[in-house]
Protein backbone atom coordinates (compact mmCIF):
# COMPACT_ATOMS: atom_id res chain seq x y z
CA UNK A 1 0.00 0.00 0.00
CA UNK A 2 1.02 3.29 -0.83
CA UNK A 3 -0.12 6.99 0.09
CA UNK A 4 0.73 9.44 -3.18
CA UNK A 5 0.56 13.42 -2.45
CA UNK A 6 1.45 16.10 -5.22
CA UNK A 7 3.76 17.38 -2.60
CA UNK A 8 7.55 17.34 -3.00
CA UNK A 9 8.80 13.85 -1.43
CA UNK A 10 10.35 16.16 1.72
CA UNK A 11 6.87 17.23 2.76
CA UNK A 12 5.36 13.84 1.82
CA UNK A 13 7.92 12.28 4.43
CA UNK A 14 7.11 14.54 7.14
CA UNK A 15 3.40 14.03 6.85
CA UNK A 16 4.05 10.34 7.24
CA UNK A 17 6.08 10.72 10.11
CA UNK A 18 4.34 12.99 12.13
CA UNK A 19 0.39 11.50 11.57
CA UNK A 20 2.34 8.18 11.89
CA UNK A 21 1.24 6.77 8.65
CA UNK A 22 1.77 3.09 8.32
CA UNK A 23 2.82 2.79 5.00
CA UNK A 24 4.78 4.82 1.92
CA UNK A 25 3.90 8.54 1.18
CA UNK A 26 4.92 9.12 -2.18
CA UNK A 27 6.46 12.66 -3.33
CA UNK A 28 4.47 13.16 -7.24
CA UNK A 29 5.29 16.84 -7.75
CA UNK A 30 5.52 16.50 -11.69
CA UNK A 31 2.66 14.59 -11.75
CA UNK A 32 4.58 11.81 -13.04
CA UNK A 33 2.64 8.73 -10.97
CA UNK A 34 -0.41 10.17 -11.96
CA UNK A 35 -0.31 10.79 -15.40
CA UNK A 36 1.49 7.21 -15.95
CA UNK A 37 -1.89 5.73 -14.05
CA UNK A 38 -4.02 7.72 -15.92
CA UNK A 39 -2.00 6.96 -19.04
CA UNK A 40 -2.24 2.84 -19.15
CA UNK A 41 -5.94 3.68 -17.94
CA UNK A 42 -5.84 2.60 -14.37
CA UNK A 43 -7.29 6.16 -13.37
CA UNK A 44 -7.19 9.41 -14.22
CA UNK A 45 -7.48 11.79 -11.11
CA UNK A 46 -8.74 15.65 -10.94
CA UNK A 47 -5.97 18.42 -10.70
CA UNK A 48 -6.57 21.58 -9.65
CA UNK A 49 -3.77 24.92 -10.41
CA UNK A 50 -2.64 25.88 -7.30
CA UNK A 51 -4.15 29.18 -5.44
CA UNK A 52 -2.51 28.46 -2.21
CA UNK A 53 -5.38 27.73 -0.26
CA UNK A 54 -6.82 31.38 0.53
CA UNK A 55 -3.56 32.00 1.58
CA UNK A 56 -3.34 30.13 4.32
CA UNK A 57 -0.47 27.10 3.71
CA UNK A 58 2.28 29.04 2.95
CA UNK A 59 4.28 26.13 3.09
CA UNK A 60 2.46 24.48 0.76
CA UNK A 61 4.27 23.23 -2.64
CA UNK A 62 2.41 22.16 -5.42
CA UNK A 63 5.19 23.00 -8.40
CA UNK A 64 2.20 21.53 -11.26
CA UNK A 65 -0.77 21.93 -9.30
CA UNK A 66 -2.21 19.40 -6.26
CA UNK A 67 -4.29 16.45 -7.64
CA UNK A 68 -7.83 15.29 -5.99
CA UNK A 69 -8.48 11.88 -3.99
CA UNK A 70 -8.36 9.00 -5.50
CA UNK A 71 -7.90 5.11 -4.99
CA UNK A 72 -6.79 2.15 -6.87
CA UNK A 73 -6.17 -1.20 -6.49
CA UNK A 74 -4.13 -3.49 -8.24
CA UNK A 75 -3.83 -6.80 -8.54
CA UNK A 76 -0.26 -8.91 -9.06
CA UNK A 77 -1.09 -9.42 -12.97
CA UNK A 78 -1.83 -5.93 -13.12
CA UNK A 79 -6.04 -6.13 -13.13
CA UNK A 80 -8.17 -2.97 -11.65
CA UNK A 81 -9.48 -4.66 -8.19
CA UNK A 82 -11.21 -1.18 -7.36
CA UNK A 83 -11.10 2.85 -8.69
CA UNK A 84 -12.60 5.90 -7.28
CA UNK A 85 -11.14 9.11 -7.92
CA UNK A 86 -13.23 12.43 -6.25
CA UNK A 87 -14.87 14.61 -8.67
CA UNK A 88 -14.61 17.82 -6.85
CA UNK A 89 -18.09 19.87 -6.91
CA UNK A 90 -20.06 21.98 -4.54
CA UNK A 91 -22.17 19.12 -3.35
CA UNK A 92 -18.59 17.46 -2.01
CA UNK A 93 -16.93 20.55 -0.72
CA UNK A 94 -14.96 20.67 -3.97
CA UNK A 95 -12.94 17.78 -2.88
CA UNK A 96 -12.27 18.25 0.83
CA UNK A 97 -15.28 15.70 1.26
CA UNK A 98 -15.06 12.37 2.51
CA UNK A 99 -13.79 9.64 1.30
CA UNK A 100 -14.76 5.97 0.34
CA UNK A 101 -14.52 3.95 4.14
CA UNK A 102 -11.65 1.31 4.25
CA UNK A 103 -13.96 -1.30 5.12
CA UNK A 104 -15.65 -0.57 2.09
CA UNK A 105 -13.16 -0.28 -0.19
CA UNK A 106 -11.30 -3.65 1.21
CA UNK A 107 -14.64 -5.21 0.56
CA UNK A 108 -14.80 -3.88 -3.25
CA UNK A 109 -11.27 -5.25 -3.25
CA UNK A 110 -12.11 -8.94 -2.30
CA UNK A 111 -15.38 -9.11 -4.21
CA UNK A 112 -13.13 -8.30 -7.41
CA UNK A 113 -10.59 -11.17 -6.30
CA UNK A 114 -13.45 -13.75 -5.92
CA UNK A 115 -15.56 -12.76 -9.13
CA UNK A 116 -14.15 -12.32 -12.76
CA UNK A 117 -11.25 -11.29 -14.58
CA UNK A 118 -12.43 -7.69 -15.92
CA UNK A 119 -11.10 -4.57 -14.75
CA UNK A 120 -13.26 -3.27 -11.94
CA UNK A 121 -15.32 0.25 -13.30
CA UNK A 122 -14.78 3.32 -11.44
CA UNK A 123 -16.88 3.37 -8.41
CA UNK A 124 -19.55 6.59 -8.73
CA UNK A 125 -21.54 5.69 -5.64
CA UNK A 126 -18.83 4.75 -2.68
CA UNK A 127 -19.93 4.14 0.77
CA UNK A 128 -18.97 7.16 3.36
CA UNK A 129 -18.87 7.42 6.92
CA UNK A 130 -20.70 10.73 6.85
CA UNK A 131 -22.32 13.05 4.71
CA UNK A 132 -20.67 16.32 3.23
CA UNK A 133 -21.58 19.49 4.57
CA UNK A 134 -23.82 21.51 1.53
CA UNK A 135 -21.54 24.14 -0.38
CA UNK A 136 -24.00 27.75 1.38
CA UNK A 137 -23.05 25.96 4.87
CA UNK A 138 -19.13 25.23 4.12
CA UNK A 139 -18.47 28.60 2.46
CA UNK A 140 -20.58 30.12 6.11
CA UNK A 141 -17.64 27.74 7.98
CA UNK A 142 -14.88 28.99 6.06
CA UNK A 143 -16.09 32.53 6.87
CA UNK A 144 -16.92 31.77 10.30
CA UNK A 145 -13.32 30.52 10.53
CA UNK A 146 -11.92 33.88 9.23
CA UNK A 147 -14.04 36.05 11.62
CA UNK A 148 -16.24 36.72 8.85
CA UNK A 149 -13.70 39.27 7.16
CA UNK A 150 -12.76 36.56 4.76
CA UNK A 151 -13.05 32.55 4.46
CA UNK A 152 -10.07 30.85 5.55
CA UNK A 153 -8.90 27.39 5.47
CA UNK A 154 -8.28 25.43 8.12
CA UNK A 155 -4.91 24.61 8.80
CA UNK A 156 -3.24 21.23 8.74
CA UNK A 157 -0.96 21.30 12.00
CA UNK A 158 2.42 21.92 10.35
CA UNK A 159 4.76 24.54 11.85
CA UNK A 160 3.69 27.78 9.95
CA UNK A 161 0.23 27.63 9.95
CA UNK A 162 -2.02 29.96 12.00
CA UNK A 163 -3.40 28.83 14.74
CA UNK A 164 -6.96 27.66 14.38
CA UNK A 165 -9.40 25.37 16.85
CA UNK A 166 -8.42 21.95 18.76
CA UNK A 167 -8.40 18.80 16.61
CA UNK A 168 -11.75 17.72 16.06
CA UNK A 169 -13.59 20.76 17.23
CA UNK A 170 -13.52 22.70 14.15
CA UNK A 171 -16.83 22.88 12.94
CA UNK A 172 -18.65 23.14 16.01
CA UNK A 173 -16.48 25.78 17.05
CA UNK A 174 -17.81 27.53 13.93
CA UNK A 175 -21.14 26.79 14.06
CA UNK A 176 -20.91 28.86 17.37
CA UNK A 177 -19.47 31.22 15.67
CA UNK A 178 -22.34 31.77 13.24
CA UNK A 179 -24.99 31.27 15.59
CA UNK A 180 -23.35 34.32 18.26
CA UNK A 181 -22.78 36.23 14.46
CA UNK A 182 -26.48 35.84 13.66
CA UNK A 183 -27.89 37.15 17.28
CA UNK A 184 -25.74 39.81 16.92
CA UNK A 185 -27.19 41.53 13.97
CA UNK A 186 -30.79 40.27 15.46
CA UNK A 187 -30.16 42.52 18.62
CA UNK A 188 -29.09 45.14 16.59
CA UNK A 189 -31.97 45.19 15.15
CA UNK A 190 -33.99 45.41 17.95
CA UNK A 191 -31.67 48.64 19.77
CA UNK A 192 -30.97 50.53 16.83
CA UNK A 193 -32.57 52.44 13.96
CA UNK A 194 -33.43 49.81 10.69
CA UNK A 195 -31.79 51.97 8.58
CA UNK A 196 -28.07 52.09 10.01
CA UNK A 197 -28.76 47.85 10.47
CA UNK A 198 -29.63 47.62 7.05
CA UNK A 199 -26.73 50.01 5.90
CA UNK A 200 -23.85 47.98 8.57
CA UNK A 201 -25.26 44.81 6.80
CA UNK A 202 -24.85 45.70 3.18
CA UNK A 203 -21.31 47.17 4.10
CA UNK A 204 -20.18 43.58 5.60
CA UNK A 205 -21.68 42.01 2.64
CA UNK A 206 -20.10 44.05 0.83
CA UNK A 207 -16.37 44.03 1.61
CA UNK A 208 -17.25 39.59 2.50
CA UNK A 209 -17.95 38.93 -0.45
CA UNK A 210 -14.45 40.01 -2.05
CA UNK A 211 -13.36 36.99 0.19
CA UNK A 212 -16.09 35.02 -1.02
CA UNK A 213 -15.62 35.98 -4.46
CA UNK A 214 -11.62 34.81 -4.20
CA UNK A 215 -12.94 31.24 -2.61
CA UNK A 216 -15.09 30.59 -5.60
CA UNK A 217 -12.41 30.94 -7.84
CA UNK A 218 -9.82 29.07 -5.55
CA UNK A 219 -12.46 26.14 -5.46
CA UNK A 220 -13.14 23.79 -8.11
CA UNK A 221 -16.52 22.84 -9.53
CA UNK A 222 -15.84 20.09 -12.46
CA UNK A 223 -19.87 18.94 -13.36
CA UNK A 224 -20.64 15.51 -15.23
CA UNK A 225 -18.81 15.20 -18.20
CA UNK A 226 -16.53 17.94 -18.35
CA UNK A 227 -12.30 17.43 -18.23
CA UNK A 228 -10.99 18.05 -15.19
CA UNK A 229 -7.80 20.43 -15.01
CA UNK A 230 -4.52 18.80 -16.01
Amino acid sequence: MFGLTSEPQSLATEAQENWNINFPSIGDPHHEIRNACQERGFLGIFANKNYGHLRERVWANHPKGYFQPGVLALGSEGRVLYRWRCRPTHSNMSGAGNRPTPEYVWSQIRGALAEGTSDAPIDENPQFAAKDLSWPFFVAILLAHGWFVRPRAFPLGRPGDKPSTGAGKAVSTMKRRLLYFASCWAAAFFVLPVTWVLVGLAAWATAASIGVAELYRQFQHVPVGEPGQS
